[in-house]
């Protein structure tokens, strides 16, 4: 099962609509670039790695859907979309590169393609993305099996797993690679706050694949892990600078956490998500809707008018972080990190 592809017959892309689980699995079809920048920021497709493919598949439904009849204008077009989805979310990293690796394939053939020639580019680089995420994740999640051992329970944030990618997951692709080489795991996840991306996303994940599952509220980590309950933790990425790991908002906390109690700290994300040349101060954190904290659906949590701070993600320095997995290898920072270049 992927997260998102691409319908040729309605020249399309199709997702999972993740606001709906654990209560139903549905697809829907994105028809649009303003519907694709609304599933993005709606969080009906969520997880840098996914957004990675719904940028390049963003590209390919430009491509496909213009009504440009030449190179040029078509070409005009793309680039005035890119802009736009680029922007749905300033903090995943994975967006604007996926969005950026489709249009330089279609740049490269500026004068000399034609619009069906560009709308094929397009569309054969968005699916090599997706092609390869599930591929990049599969050796992600081997590389990083040799960090657990049999027997060992893995406290988890947010969701990285197959819902976060286009299949089989960043800090849950450890886990089933774990798994799948006959290790016996189980797995605290945390709800994850405000939305609760670990109930409804992971708990639902890890019980479709019969791993073990506890579910705990956000502010149970710290005792868990005073009782011994958790021997690692892992944890996906939304970006990573040469100073800090961005992920859903928590994840620091639960790094300090880690630390104080002696507990790995292991992040898991594809060499996509690494953005070196930037540092912390460099990254816009998203802020969302006060109502995500003070309403639960139909029913009001808080006074209506009282003041929210509701930043989507934090950053973890380095130096609270054991090891990086990525499908290159493993690596401990701060004084290791891969070599982008």
């Amino acid at each position: 099962m992927r997260t998102i592809w691409w319908d040729e017959k309605s020249r399309a892309i199709g997702m999972i609509d993740q606001t709906l689980l654990p209560e139903r699995l549905e697809n829907i079809e994105v028809r649009s670039v303003e519907q694709l920048c609304e599933a993005i920021q709606s969080l009906r497709v969520r997880g840098a790695p996914a957004l990675g493919a719904a940028g390049g598949y963003g590209v390919a439904l430009t491509a496909a859907r213009s009504a440009a009849t030449d190179p040029a204008a078509l070409l005009d077009d793309i680039k005035t979309a890119a802009g736009v989805i680029r922007a749905a979310r300033p903090t995943a990293v994975n967006l604007s590169w996926g969005v950026d690796r489709a249009v330089k394939a279609v740049e490269e053939m500026r004068g000399s393609a034609t619009v069906e020639e560009i709308r094929a580019a397009a569309l054969a680089e968005a699916e090599l993305i997706a092609e390869e995420d599930v591929s990049i994740n599969k050796a992600l999640g081997d590389r990083g099996a040799s960090l657990l051992a049999d027997g060992d329970v893995v406290l988890t944030h947010c969701n990285a797993g197959r819902l976060a990618c286009v299949g089989w997951g960043t800090a849950l692709g450890v886990i089933r690679s774990a798994v799948a080489q006959g290790k016996r795991i189980s797995v605290y996840a945390c709800e994850t706050r405000p939305l609760f991306q670990g109930s409804r996303l992971t708990a639902w994940e890890l019980t479709e694949d019969n791993i073990p599952v506890t579910l705990i509220c956000d502010n149970m980590a710290g005792m868990a892990m005073r009782q011994g309950l958790v021997d690692k933790v892992i944890v996906g990425a939304d970006r990573i600078t040469k100073d800090a790991v961005f992920n859903k908002i928590g994840t620091y906390s639960i790094a300090v956490l880690a630390k104080a109690h002696g507990v790995p700290f292991y992040v898991a994300a594809p060499i996509s998500t690494f953005d070196l040349e930037r540092s912390e101060k460099d990254v816009e954190i998203e802020e969302r809707d006060a109502d995500e904290i003070r309403r639960l659906g139909n029913k009001k949590l808080a006074p209506a008018d009282v003041k929210v701070y509701n930043p989507a993600f934090d950053a973890t320095p380095l130096d609270l972080v054991s090891a990086i997995i990525t499908e290159r290898g493993i690596y401990r920072p701060p004084e290791e990190m891969p070599d982008l270049g």
